[in-house]
Formats: C-alpha cells, structure tokens, sequence
C-alpha cells in the first residue's frame, strides 16, 4: 500500500512538472511580423538576405558586427556563425531574452551578445561592421555619427538608403537590396605634401566617399583625376603620376609611380 502512494505521488510530481514546463513553454514570447517597435515595425530579413549582406561586407572572425535593431537575433547569430564577435541593440527586452534563447540554440551564445538599448544612445565606435534595417529617416538621423566612426568601417543596410550618401556597392536577393557603405576618412583641406620632386600643395574638396583636387608644385596647378577614396585609402592621377596613400593620424603616407619607377611620397595638414 505505501508503494503503491509513493509510486501514485511521484507520477502527480511528473505530471505536475511536465504541465508547468508546457505551460512555460507556451508563455514564452514570439514575436509577430509588423508588430510595433520604439522607432519602426518589425519584419524579419530573410536568411538568403543576411547571408548576402554578411558577404557584401565581407565578414570575417577577426570583425566585430554590431547590429542595429535587432529583433530576434539572426543577423547577430549568423555573423557569430561566421567566427565574428557580433552583438546587438535592440529596444524590447523581450526580443532580447528571445535572441538569447536563439543564440544559445544555435551555440553561438560565446560569440553572440545582446544589449537592451536605445541604438540612438549606444556607442558602436568599435565596430568594424554594422548592420541594420531601419527606416530612411533613422539612417539619415544615424549618418553622422556612421560617418564619425574609423574609417574603413563597412555599413549595411537592408532596403533603405542614406540619402545623397550614395552605397559603395549594392546586392539583391530575392527581390531585395542591400547596401554597403565604406566610411571615409577625411580629407578635405590643404596638405603639404613632401614628394620625389620637392614640396607639394594639394588641395582636396570631399563630398562622403567623393574626392577631388589640385596638386601644386613650382608653380604649376594640376587638376587630380581618377581620385578614389576607399576608407583610409586615397588614389589619385597627377600629371601622369600615379599617387597611393593610407591616411593615418591626419597623414598621409603612401608611393607614387612614373615611368615604371615608385617613390615614396607624404602629407600633412597645411599649417
């Protein structure tokens, strides 16, 4: 008889059990297509998309992705499958308990992060890649402080643009595009440059990756072609003279090349 209890009382302890953890199953949170947010409505990119955006900015395990406006997760999930360090801002805390639980699905939870934050209040200064879906008025409202960021940093966008900033390169996948965008350095002003000839003046105006100038020397004002800004890195044409710089520190340093023959060449803020 007292077997018989025992063994009546551990099955209501199981059946208990089981009833709460379904019942906590089922009061976990799911989010739903077009629900509202703080600042937009949430639509989920889809995977073929986030893997195409990952490529575009050519994501490596060495980077560090920030995500802005994460939902549940997956852009930040998939960068962490890539090797990456990534983490992502997103406002509603229960999206960021569901990302929790997806990154630790996915056994990415070591390299995947989630802060409930404001993404107009967080710093992403150390990113080397950020990825976002938002409206076109939050890009132009994110844009100065994107621009403000190292050069070099590549920014993705699913669907919408940054205004006159034109992308660096586009993709589409099922319909949809996505853009990438390299942050310039600035170079805009007067550099004296010391090159193989002597000393130098050039003069560059920038509109966002848009360069262009003139280069003086004894004398005579040449007008820059071919002039490239690839983050820290400038190209220009001078006069058949082929110039490379990495811009660094508010130098630059780099070679130049004429008639087959490299020479080193620098500059520096005009005083």
């Amino acid at each position: 008889m007292r077997n018989a209890r025992w063994i009546g009382c551990l099955l209501l302890t199981t059946m208990f059990l089981c009833l709460a953890s379904v019942g906590a199953l089922a009061q976990e949170y799911q989010p739903s297509v077009g629900q509202e947010g703080k600042d937009v409505i949430w639509v989920p990119t889809p995977d073929s998309l986030i893997q195409a955006m990952l490529d575009l900015a050519k994501v490596m395990p060495d980077d560090y992705v920030m995500d802005l406006g994460s939902g549940d997760g997956r852009i930040v999930i998939a960068a962490a499958k890539r090797g990456a360090r990534a983490v992502g801002f997103e406002f509603n805390p229960d999206m960021v308990a569901l990302s929790r639980r997806n990154a630790e699905t996915a056994g990415v939870s070591g390299k995947a992060t989630f802060m409930n934050a404001d993404i107009f209040e967080s710093d992403f200064s150390k990113a080397t890649v950020i990825t976002m879906y938002l409206l076109p008025q939050l890009n132009l409202k994110l844009r100065p402080t994107i621009l403000s960021l190292k050069p070099g940093t590549r920014v993705v966008s699913h669907a919408f643009t940054m205004g006159e900033w034109s992308a660096d390169q586009t993709v589409e996948q099922e319909g949809r595009t996505a853009f990438l965008w390299i942050v310039p350095a600035h170079v805009e002003g007067t550099w004296t440059c010391k090159m193989p000839t002597g000393v130098a003046e050039l003069n560059l105006t920038q509109q966002f990756q848009n360069a262009q100038g003139t280069l003086k020397s004894k004398g005579k004002v040449l007008t820059l072609s071919s002039v490239t800004l690839d983050g820290n890195r400038i190209r220009f044409v001078a006069d058949n003279r082929n110039y490379s710089g990495l811009i660094n520190d508010k130098k630059i340093e780099g070679t130049v090349i004429a008639n087959g023959r490299e020479e080193m060449w620098s500059a520096e803020p005009a005083e």
